[in-house]
């Protein structure tokens, strides 16, 4: 394979090369051919004359060369290098820090290079901690809530015409709650002008008589810490009143109320910026006909590419 910057293959220049031995052109006359300079041509013309027989029958003389140079004095030596680097091992200093020891005494930018050569002047990524997944035998066993918001607005904005010029006029924000079972994936969502207590209330209200309704009795619904989930003592009477228990994430680590905030990610991806809406009011009103395809429709694959009504029905013994 050639030199990924080679005017030619070897044979291609050993054409060249002979326009010149043997046909007696000039350096300036083959050059035109080849589309290379008339250097480019006496250089092939130079080693081949140097070559030995041997050497020319295999083309060896005319195959591309490093670029490399032969000596490079004012390189770091390897012992020096490999101190370098076993110091910053051991130490994680930066480049600029292990600069000033005197025992090294180079520039930051030549420890940073020889560093950048042995591959250590990164830091190794932390270890992710292991992914630990679960999912409750029972549709209602456990239900996920938590909040997205969105930005409202009266005219598509940039990423649906293209012009970043105009700006559209800012008109507050509104929330997309929802609620997510852990076993089936079956949704309910709603969205609200705010996520105040009240709000809140009222939507579990009504996402908790939506599973009722398909045959899912609710036994616990985890939140995050957010202050209308935890400081909210209508939502605390209200499942109570159910007969539920009310979990709560631990700070900081969304991904243990994974299920309802993976649903949100194909909420936006899906609904929210699929479409090209013409205000936040029709998008609003789409949300209804996009959860009810999510529940019926959409197949899921950690429901064996399955839709989440099929899962409560085969659950609770209603597939047919």
């Amino acid at each position: 394979m050639a030199h990924h910057r080679a005017r030619f293959t070897a044979r291609g220049r050993e054409v060249v090369v002979r326009r010149v031995v043997d046909d007696g052109e000039t350096f300036a006359q083959a050059a035109p051919w080849a589309n290379v300079s008339k250097s480019t041509v006496w250089e092939w013309v130079h080693r081949w004359r140097q070559a030995t027989p041997d050497e020319q029958t295999s083309l060896a003389c005319l195959t591309e060369r490093s670029s490399r140079p032969h000596r490079s004095p004012r390189q770091v030596p390897a012992e020096e290098a490999q101190r370098i680097c076993e110091l910053r091992k051991r130490t994680g200093w930066s480049p600029r820090r292990l600069a000033d020891e005197p025992e090294i005494a180079r520039s930051h930018s030549t420890v940073h290079r020889v560093l950048q050569r042995a591959g250590v002047s990164r830091r190794p990524a932390p270890e992710r901690p292991a992914v630990v997944r679960y999912e409750w035998p029972c549709p209602g066993n456990l239900l996920h809530m938590d909040v997205k918001r969105f930005g409202k607005f009266t005219e598509p904005g940039h990423a649906v015409t293209g012009d970043r010029t105009r700006r559209s006029r800012r008109v507050g924000w509104e929330y997309c709650h929802s609620i997510v079972d852990d076993c089936s994936r079956l949704a309910y969502s709603e969205i609200h002008d705010d996520e105040k207590a009240a709000t809140v209330t009222a939507f579990t209200r009504r996402a908790l008589d939506f599973f009722l309704e398909h045959g899912i009795v609710a036994e616990r619904l985890m939140t995050d810490n957010a202050f209308a989930y935890v400081h909210n003592k209508t939502l605390k009477a209200l499942l109570h009143a159910r007969a539920m228990n009310h979990l709560r994430t631990r700070p900081y680590t969304p991904r243990t109320n994974g299920k309802v905030e993976r649903y949100q990610q194909t909420l936006q991806r899906e609904w929210a910026y699929a479409l090209e809406y013409a205000s936040s009011e029709a998008r609003r009103a789409s949300l209804p006909h996009w959860v009810r395809h999510y529940n019926e429709r959409r197949t899921h694959s950690a429901l064996g590419n399955r839709p989440p009504l099929d899962r409560v029905r085969q659950v609770t013994g209603l597939d047919s």
